[in-house]
């Protein structure tokens, strides 16, 4: 009868570990949306992608292709990613181990001793621990043995934990990647930054040399009283001004500079770079393709879809933790009073076996809190995979639009520079024939300036359009 009972109240606990199970907060999931339009605004449908282009074949200046070299291999930042894959990879490990039984080893020993007139002492003193030989009243205890514990993934918990490990693992390598095509990007862009400033700096050089001869020029014909006082000192004064200029790009040159030292992760040195001809420098065709490639070649979307794999994995877990938990265990090993009698086997070996069902009852608040911020990341995960869809297809067309408006800027400026080139000798010509005021003369000389300045700007934010929307398009990791 007893054991009937105990047999009725195992299968009373078991059905209740299934009912409060069941008994799981209902949650609305949202599925993410990976539509994208068709084409990119004024962009053709084309297959081709330069995000398949590898940044070595991307990049044609031997100077940039060696900065970036240097800095994939002494980036910190690079580096720290590379030590997140590390951790998600032994992530991935303990997971594993958590499917597998755990075996535990343990040795000791002890001693009692017991009193006689107890149920424990009587009995020692009655009985013999070999034939002839009574039990000793102090007992010792040496023992040697091992304990297997073992979990049974009923309800694929431990198997779900172990996925959603492998895609975080895989989320952070394309997290590595992204890391790549912002740090190459970046430092593309300062290189051109840099170069840039070069070709400023010498354009205020030639324009002070040429300031300071009209100066001398002016001098000359005020002591001819056919200038003023006040020519002169408007002369001084702009050449002055631009000399000023000079030392501003020469601080902005070495403040490019240390940036490009610490995307390389060095203290600063000299950054090789060539300088000539950047006015003429032609960027390279863009192929933009189609959006949906995005989600193929960018590292951040793909990033984030692995992260909502993850999600939607870690969801699971969490709803497992409703059912009940069959966990088996058993100890095995050598226990005798003394270590020279591990050898009188079996008697000498001991043994032991237990199942049971484990599973909440009452008070489950913990785990139905974990339920519902698992569901809630899992959202989360949605909106952040929707996001950088979004994200990654206007980068895309704001570059492309950049490309496009900055190549008419440039054909705009240069047009404009040569008109200027043709007006600073006619005002020259003038003012030394006294038809122009020096007025004329310093706006044209200024006009000039601030233009060549701005053409080789408009040079440079073409080159970084470029880059950045090789970026864009998921380039540069590979």
């Amino acid at each position: 009868m007893n054991n009937k009972k105990i047999k009725l109240l195992s299968v009373c606990i078991s059905a209740s570990f299934l009912f409060y199970g069941c008994k799981i907060p209902k949650i609305i999931q949202r599925d993410e949306n990976r539509n994208t339009p068709e084409t990119y605004s004024n962009a053709p449908a084309d297959t081709i992608n330069t995000a398949t282009v590898g940044w070595r074949t991307f990049f044609t200046d031997s100077n940039l292709v060696h900065i970036i070299d240097t800095a994939l291999a002494n980036n910190q930042e690079l580096m720290i990613t590379l030590q997140e894959i590390e951790i998600a990879k032994s992530d991935i490990r303990a997971k594993k181990g958590a499917m597998l039984p755990m075996v535990t080893g343990n040795i000791g020993a002890s001693g009692e001793k017991v009193g006689r007139y107890t149920s424990q002492g009587a009995g020692d003193a009655s009985a013999d621990m070999t034939p002839g030989k009574r039990v000793p009243e102090f007992l010792s205890d040496f023992r040697f043995g091992a304990t297997i514990e073992w979990e049974a993934d009923i309800w694929k918990k431990l198997r779900n934990a172990k996925k959603s490990s492998v895609k975080r693992y895989l989320a952070s390598v394309e997290g590595k990647n992204f890391v790549l095509t912002n740090l190459i990007a970046e430092i593309a862009n300062n290189y051109y930054e840099l170069v840039a400033l070069d070709n400023e700096l010498d354009i205020v050089r030639q324009t002070i040399i040429t300031q300071q001869k009209a100066l001398e020029v002016v001098k000359v014909q005020k002591e001819a009283a056919r200038a003023t006082e006040l020519a002169v000192k408007k002369f001084e004064a702009e050449v002055l001004g631009t000399q000023s200029r000079e030392f501003e790009l020469l601080q902005q040159i070495k403040e490019t500079e240390y940036d490009l030292s610490l995307l390389m992760g060095r203290f600063p040195k000299d950054i090789p770079r060539d300088k000539s001809n950047f006015a003429l420098l032609v960027p390279p065709i863009i192929h933009v393709g189609i959006p949906a490639q995005l989600l193929q070649n960018r590292p951040d979307i793909r990033k984030a879809e692995l992260e909502l794999a993850a999600s939607k994995l870690d969801v699971k877990v969490a709803k497992a933790e409703f059912y009940p938990t069959f966990k088996l265990s058993a100890d095995i090993g050598i226990d005798a009073f003394r270590p020279d009698f591990w050898i009188k086997l079996p008697e000498s070996i001991f043994g032991s076996i237990a199942a049971g069902l484990l599973g909440p009852l009452f008070n489950r608040n913990a785990i139905t809190a974990e339920f519902l911020s698992a569901n809630a990341r899992q959202k989360q995960a949605v909106f952040g995979f929707e996001r950088s869809i979004l994200t990654g297809y206007l980068e895309v067309a704001t570059q492309l639009s950049a490309i496009n408006n900055y190549e008419k800027i440039y054909d705009l400026k240069s047009k404009q520079m040569d008109a200027l080139t043709i007006s600073i000798q006619t005002a020259n010509d003038l003012f030394a024939s006294a038809r122009a005021d020096y007025f004329e003369v310093l706006m044209t000389q200024r006009d000039a300036l601030d233009t060549k300045i701005e053409l080789i700007e408009t040079k440079k934010q073409q080159l970084n359009a470029v880059v950045n929307i090789y970026k864009g398009l998921g380039g540069g990791w590979r």
